[in-house]
Formats: structure tokens, sequence, C-alpha cells
């Protein structure tokens, strides 16, 4: 059964959106927040938290902190800058360097990797075929309204459209910036990088 689209959810932005240079981060708030106000659908509950492998998970990961306590501290108010803040006080506080790579394999994620098959069945639900967009923040922005499946918008947004190379990082690229990461800082466990391990089954 194919899945309506777009899903407008007002107060709940693109992925691509910033804090302080951080994907990501803010629309991991937005999702709190609407939750807390009744407002984020109920199917979307399983979309978020600490699900391994979803985008919310990576990030927490990423910055080493709970998600559970996250929410709580954001549910106190504050800005989103104040509970990055808090999130590098209370976790780590990544350099440059890790933020650039982390940018760039999440606004990646789903191309030419090991999200690739799953960004596949995300399309085949909304009844898009295969390649219709590249990454899963692209499937992210179709399925929310941002972006219109339209030959001339996937040429500017694709990847292929830059030669290899996806703000300026090339494909191949992926997996060793998880790599790097695990070298910049020391591991929290054994695993490196686990922000960097497979999807969940929904990962926005």
């Amino acid at each position: 059964m194919t899945l309506p689209y777009p899903t407008l959810i007002p107060g709940l932005r693109s992925p691509n959106a910033q804090v302080n240079g951080l994907v990501y981060f803010g629309r991991m708030l937005d999702k709190i927040r609407l939750t807390a106000a009744g407002t984020l659908p109920e199917d979307w509950q399983s979309r978020r938290g600490a699900i391994s492998g979803s985008f919310d998970w990576r990030c927490c990961e990423f910055l080493r902190i709970d998600y559970a306590t996250l929410e709580a501290e954001t549910l106190k108010g504050g800005s989103d800058e104040s509970l990055l803040a808090w999130a590098y006080t209370n976790g780590r506080q990544p350099t440059e360097q890790e933020i650039e790579i982390w940018n760039a394999f999440m606004t990646k994620r789903g191309w030419r990797d090991t999200g690739t098959e799953r960004l596949n069945e995300r399309l085949a639900e909304i009844g898009l075929p295969p390649g219709t967009v590249a990454t899963m923040f692209e499937y992210i922005e179709i399925d929310e309204g941002r972006l219109i499946p339209s030959a001339k918008s996937l040429r500017r947004h694709s990847p292929a459209a830059h030669e290899g190379c996806f703000h300026g990082v090339p494909s191949t690229g992926l997996l060793k910036e998880a790599e790097e990461i695990a070298q910049l800082t020391p591991p929290r466990s054994p695993q490196s990088a686990p922000w960097a391990a497979a999807d969940a089954t929904k990962p926005h």
C-alpha cells in the first residue's frame, strides 16, 4: 500500500538545518518539543529517540549524550544554541573537523552505502522509484514537502551531478570518515564511531 505524501508537520525543520554549524540537532529538538505539545503524529513516535541506527540515536552517540536526559533538558526551555552548549558540556565538544565529517556523513547517508537499500524502500513506500533521490536527507525533504521530485530539482540536489562528490567529499569516503572520527577522539566503547552503524527501520 502506497503511503500518502507529503506529510506536513508545522514546526519540524529540515534535517539540513544547522545549529551552530551542526546538521540535524535542531530537528531532533523539534521532535521533542512537538511530542510534548501533542502535535507530532502518533506514527512518528517510533521515529524518534534512542533507537539504534536512527538519526536521533546517531546524533546522541556523536555528542555522547543520553537521549532521555536531553529530552528532559529540552523541555525545561532554552534556545537551540543553549541546548547544544549543554550537550557539549555534558557529553563532548567535537572539533571543527569532526563536525565537518559528521555533516558530510549525515547529508550523504543513503548514497552508495549501506543505507541505500533502506532509502529505496522508503521511496517505494510513497510510490517513487529507486534513484528518485540519492540521500536519506533528500527523501525526508520530499516526504515533508520541501523538495519536489522533478528532473530539475533532482539534478540540482543529487550528488551524482557533482562528478562523484557531494559537498566536496568523494562518495567512497563515507566509511573512511567514520574511521577518521574514531581516530580523532578515543571511542567510548570498543566499537568505533557507533553513530555510523547500520540504519534503523525509520531513520527520520
